[in-house]
């Protein structure tokens, strides 16, 4: 038998609390899940379906913005993004690595999400909805369980990232084989949906973005891979004229299951506002999600231009 070490736990009066990854969480019982927290604000599904519409119907394109860090929360709420987006990658992205590495087995993608937005991006945020990337096809969680966790800490949806749909050859085919399936996100995606989150879904393709709309998902966000440009950007992109045509073939699958899902575009050369013209132009995207495009290639700029120009400038000589 293990050791087992007795332990007391105290709860201020008023709040909740539970254990999940060895980690307690204190919620104040005042706020939870009541749809106005002590930081930041908590909207339901058809709240967020509400605020985004309003948007288009003003002819605005939908900006769901990125955030690894709580200065790009901050600053993208400020610009006026519609969603702030919690992802894994973020953690890395924002420490100079690539947005790739979210894939790899470096830390526990749901936990750092769930983290970065209790520590990170909540006392921030002010009312922008916040959204979780989560690891839908984790064999280690009940995902469900996982799910009411996020609503009960504030989250005011799901997107699935990172997403086996990124993945393929022979590796893909044996995550498909052995449970941890594209199929199996939707089905989280579903019941996060039931659960009244916001749902958006990465698709790469017009058979999952068919799949998801089925599923009642709020929003498609047509992939394009990982985006270009910066000094961690993909080294092959496809063309801009190339990824419209993919874009415009997902949402024609997903909004002739679902006229209404949203249709937002994300990744390869899609890294700027030309990028973005360009989409609106010729698909049927209403808006943009941007990680990368917000938060890395803005600040990867800024900052080498601004240490220039510090470092240009003359002193006297002693």
């Amino acid at each position: 038998m293990g050791l087992q070490i007795p332990c007391w736990i105290y709860l201020p009066k008023g709040a909740k609390g539970f254990v999940s990854d060895f980690s307690i969480d204190l919620i104040d019982s005042d706020y939870a899940g009541s749809g106005e927290k002590k930081l930041g604000k908590q909207y339901g599904r058809q709240e967020v379906c509400d605020r985004l519409r309003a948007e288009t119907k003003k002819g605005k394109p939908i900006v769901a913005a990125g955030a690894g860090i709580g200065l790009s929360a901050k600053f993208a709420e400020a610009g006026g993004a519609d969603l702030i987006i919690i992802y894994n990658s973020g953690l890395y992205r924002m420490d100079g690595l690539p947005s790739i590495a979210g894939y790899m087995p470096f830390g526990d993608a749901n936990a750092v999400v769930k983290e970065m937005g209790l520590r990170h991006v909540f006392p921030i945020v002010r009312n922008a909805p916040v959204i979780a990337g989560i690891c839908a096809y984790d064999l280690t969680r009940d995902m469900e369980n996982f799910l009411k966790e996020l609503l009960t800490v504030g989250f005011s949806g799901v997107i699935n990232f990172p997403t086996v749909g990124r993945i393929d050859g022979d590796f893909r085919r044996s995550m498909e084989d052995l449970g941890m399936s594209y199929k199996r996100e939707a089905e989280v995606m579903g019941i996060a949906g039931s659960l009244g989150f916001f749902t958006m879904a990465y698709v790469f393709n017009p058979e999952e973005s068919k799949m998801m709309a089925e599923k009642g998902i709020d929003a498609v966000v047509a992939h394009m891979k990982t985006t270009s440009g910066g000094s961690v950007g993909s080294q092959r992109p496809m063309t801009l004229a190339e990824a419209g045509k993919r874009c415009k073939k997902i949402f024609q699958a997903a909004l002739t299951a679902n006229p209404d899902v949203l249709c937002l575009a994300h990744g390869g050369p899609i890294e700027g506002p030309e990028g973005t013209e360009y989409i609106y132009r010729h698909t049927q995207a209403v808006g943009f999600v941007g990680a990368s495009s917000i938060e890395r290639l803005p600040t990867e700029e800024a900052i080498r231009k601004i240490t220039k120009k510090f470092k240009a400038q003359k002193i006297k000589n002693k």
